[in-house]
């Protein structure tokens, strides 16, 4: 079987292997709960698992009451509370409370609305997998512009209306194949971030500099408008060259990338603002020295600081 790479994939080829399977997802969560809403487990007929509701605090309890979903092919929602204790015991701080739906394959959550789905994430699409607690109804809806903004799975204002957010991932472009650039580039990605690494100087974007990392050398400019910023991308130029950072920024300003960070001490981001001055209000857009001010100092703290505001822009907008 091919490699299963998330829960809708694993629970349509169980399905299809002629296996009962269910998929439960969190659809609300209280307190310190390890898992956030729009998580996703499936289950197989014999308990299978792809995914994760609780980080393995209650997925024991999960697995049972989805065997007997596969039975009567309709959906439940389960509500459990992680106590500290339990939340410790799996490498957790403290616990909280839960919700889950479970949906068993074959019910409403049909092998046809799974494969729809799963043909979508392939292409990278951005969709909506909808429940609809008080029918029982499934379906998926392409209308996510907001929930894919904020990242986020959530009920609609019925409160009976739960949608799951499927979405390509977050991107990162980083103009710059310097020390800086090492450091972040791999905390991006495990924070769950694409990266493409934008720098014509092949000796300094180079594989052995970053291993399994999109690697592009053409000019700054030409390479950001192929890499075209949407609003679940940000960019980090990192050259301190203004010859590269500056076609590279103007692109990324014009864009909805919903993060733009320079490299450069105030004075030089001064100068950047006066070469740049015919952009108007845009700059502002520009986080400048870049990252939040940690008093980091070397090319590691520097990418975290990078990186807690590449989160601080997309989650507290």
């Amino acid at each position: 079987m091919a490699m299963i790479d998330g829960a809708p994939e694993a629970a349509l080829a169980w399905a299809r292997a002629g296996k009962g399977a269910a998929l439960a997802t969190v659809i609300e969560t209280w307190g310190s709960a390890p898992r956030p809403r729009g998580a996703q487990l499936a289950i197989s007929e014999a308990a299978e698992l792809v995914g994760s509701v609780s980080g393995g605090c209650v997925e024991g309890a999960v697995v049972a009451e989805a065997l007997d979903a596969m039975g009567d092919l309709d959906h439940r929602v389960l509500e459990y509370g992680v106590s500290d204790d339990e939340a410790f015991a799996v490498g957790l701080a403290c616990g909280g409370r839960i919700r889950v739906l479970l949906e068993p394959v074959g019910g409403a959550l049909t092998v046809d609305l799974l494969e729809d789905l799963v043909a979508r994430r392939a292409r990278g699409e951005a969709v909506g997998q909808v429940k609809q607690l008080g029918d029982g109804r499934a379906f998926l809806v392409d209308e996510v512009a907001e929930r894919l903004r904020d990242d986020r799975s959530g009920f609609e204002a019925d409160e009976e209306t739960f949608v799951t957010l499927h979405a390509p991932p977050l991107r990162l472009a980083v103009v710059g194949g310097v020390h800086i650039a090492q450091a972040l580039v791999p905390m991006a990605r495990i924070a769950g971030y694409d990266v493409t690494v934008i720098d014509p100087r092949e000796a300094f974007a180079s594989a052995d500099r970053f291993p399994d990392t999109a690697l592009v050398h053409d000019w700054p400019d030409a390479a950001m408008a192929a890499f075209a910023p949407d609003a679940r991308s940000a960019v980090v130029l990192l050259t301190h060259d203004p010859k590269l950072d500056d076609p590279a920024l103007r692109i990324a300003l014009d864009s909805p990338a919903f993060y733009v960070g320079a490299l450069g001490s105030t004075r030089t981001h001064a100068k950047r603002r006066d070469r740049l001055s015919d952009l108007g209000p845009a700059l502002d857009r520009i986080d400048a020295p870049v990252g939040l001010d940690i008093g980091a100092k070397t090319p590691g703290e520097i990418a975290v600081a990078v990186l807690a505001a590449m989160t601080q822009a997309l989650r507290r907008p």
